[in-house]
């Protein structure tokens, strides 16, 4: 696997894979951009690539915004070459002003794990997740998604919903007409 089709299972991970439904969008190439410097680090079993300074990750239905990115791949074949061959991903690390956005969810955090050996999203640095769509507003302490299974885990939840409709309990009945005098 080389760089670029590591930037392309980027895309298809995506943060907010862990609740986000389905697109129908067609497939785009992964950008990472920075502003500061980049690095690419292999050991005999994985290899890692940062990013730092104004990170902007562009790709098919996302855009990922933060101060440092950190992947890591899972490396395999000639110990002794350079750069190795990249086999899958490991793990994604978003950390400072991150701030994520794939179809009409949105996500800001200081903090931003990706694990799919573990099928979890963990959001941490006071994490808010917004759902445009739904008018829904989920924050806490910590936010972990966990894929496939339609669960969220939130430690000191606040979640924000649309009004619900008055059910007018507290409401007496109307006083009876009083009747009408000839």
């Amino acid at each position: 696997m080389n760089l670029l089709r590591l930037l392309s299972v980027l895309a298809t991970v995506g943060l907010l894979a862990a609740t986000a439904p389905a697109q129908s969008t067609t497939p785009q190439n992964t950008v990472i951009e920075s502003d500061g410097p980049g690095e690419m680090v292999s050991t005999d079993t994985e290899t890692t690539i940062t990013f730092r300074d104004n990170v902007r990750v562009t790709g098919t239905n996302m855009k990922l915004t933060c101060d440092y990115l950190e992947v890591v791949v899972i490396r395999t074949g000639d110990k002794s070459a350079t750069l190795g061959k990249l086999d899958r991903f490991r793990s994604l690390l978003a950390t400072g002003n991150v701030h994520l956005v794939q179809g009409d969810r949105e996500a800001a955090c200081g903090r931003a794990e990706v694990r799919p050996e573990e099928e979890k999203v963990i959001l941490s640095g006071n994490p808010v997740v917004v759902d445009h769509d739904q008018n829904t507003r989920l924050a806490g302490e910590k936010i972990t998604l966990l894929r496939g299974q339609r669960k969220v885990e939130i430690e000191k939840p606040v979640a924000t919903a649309p009004p619900i409709k008055d059910l007018g309990v507290d409401k007496s009945p109307a006083p009876a007409a009083a009747p009408k005098q000839p």
